[in-house]
């Protein structure tokens, strides 16, 4: 991994090894510091420090030496790559060591020119290729000339015992409303998301001025939970969208959360608006864990994850009078009907996205290539 921050990539990451090491396996992780780091070695996870986040091809070349040294140092048996330019490194100190080596393909990763489109095909060149949902599995084939050896779909998994409506204190939901500004009686509605235009941000602050001024706004919170990552202008003119449209008092910039588990318990509507397809959806699987009917865009994984009109909606990418009339329909169900799609769309996460499943296929897999 470049980081080890708080992505979804990342949170598999640290999943995986911890069901690693609960097996009896040695789990490293090469990266460089990062939020996660801690809870890493908590779980039993080993870290090596390492400049896996850089894109330069002499430091790409470096690593993967760097890399085959630490292959056989260690006795390392198989080696997964979850981004493209440590992937690079790790496909040939794998080929040089022999060891097999294993991709997960965690995101769309656009190509608008050939090279780029190479650059990418790390991702598929693996002994074995994890796709993170159906569609992203989909989207391998349609835009690769060339398949993978193998390739496996092994969706994203929730961890039910973190994301359990019924272990979350009530002092901790309460204790983010008030962080969030928010006042007694307000209905929230919760982004998470990293600060950047593709989250869509501002198609929901779109969303909420048209139903402000078509009156159907009332007592609405919104809150966007997420880091700008050193995107300043953008958050600057999310602030100056809200103002220009008379809702400086109803959207709030929370920054990174850490207690996400809380964060969804305190929202009565969660939205994902993101204008380019998750791979996955993993805002959507954890909301839908946590009983809360979800808003998402309809393309990408979110197709998978979303039952619509059963447990959340789904709405055009990109389109604000879609999301605010999704909006609309879901503040007027009031509390009692999003009760009932959050409880559905927990029973379909539970029944598909757990975190045990996906740990006890990627182990499965492991076995697959190391026995062959």
């Amino acid at each position: 991994m470049p980081k080890l921050e708080t992505g979804g990539a990342e949170r598999t990451t640290v999943d995986v090894a911890a069901a690693l090491a609960r097996n009896g396996y040695a789990a490293y992780v090469a990266t460089k510091e990062g939020r996660m780091l801690d809870e890493l070695v908590d779980v039993g996870g080993r870290w090596i420090r390492f400049p896996a986040d850089s894109k330069a091809p002499h430091t790409i070349i470096a690593n993967a030496f760097r890399l085959r040294d630490l292959i056989r140092e260690r006795k390392i048996a198989l080696v997964h790559a979850r981004s493209r330019a440590p992937a690079w490194s790790a496909l040939f100190a794998a080929r040089m060591a022999k060891v097999p080596f294993v991709t997960t393909y965690h995101g769309i990763y656009n190509a608008k020119s050939g090279l780029k489109r190479f650059y990418n095909s790390v991702m598929v060149r693996g002994d074995a290729v994890i796709a993170n949902s159906e569609w992203t599995a989909a989207h391998i084939a349609a835009e690769y000339r060339f398949q993978p050896k193998q390739l496996a779909v092994i969706p994203r998994g929730v961890d039910f015992a973190r994301f359990d409506p019924a272990g979350i204190p009530a002092e901790r939901v309460e204790a983010l409303r008030k962080q969030w500004q928010a006042k007694p009686g307000d209905t929230i509605i919760l982004l998470p998301g990293r600060l950047t235009r593709w989250k869509g941000q501002a198609i929901l602050i779109e969303a909420l001025a048209r139903l402000k001024r078509e009156g159907r706004l009332g007592r609405v919170h919104t809150v966007f939970a997420g880091d700008a990552q050193g995107r300043n202008t953008y958050e600057t003119q999310l602030r100056l969208q809200a103002v220009s449209n008379g809702l400086e008092n109803a959207v709030f910039i929370a920054g990174h959360v850490d207690d996400m588990a809380a964060a969804y318990l305190a929202a009565d509507v969660v939205v994902s608006a993101s204008t380019d397809p998750e791979a996955f959806g993993r805002v959507a699987a954890e909301a839908g864990a946590m009983e809360r009917a979800v808003i998402a865009t309809d393309h990408g994984g979110a197709r998978e994850i979303i039952l619509p009109g059963i447990s959340g909606l789904l709405t055009p990418p990109g389109d604000s009078a879609a999301l605010a009339q999704a909006l609309a329909t879901l503040l007027a169900a009031g509390p009692e009907q999003r009760e009932t799609m959050g409880k559905a769309a927990r029973a379909h996460i539970a029944a598909r996205y757990t975190v045990e499943r996906m740990c006890a296929d990627t182990l499965a897999l492991y076995r697959k290539l190391l026995a062959s």
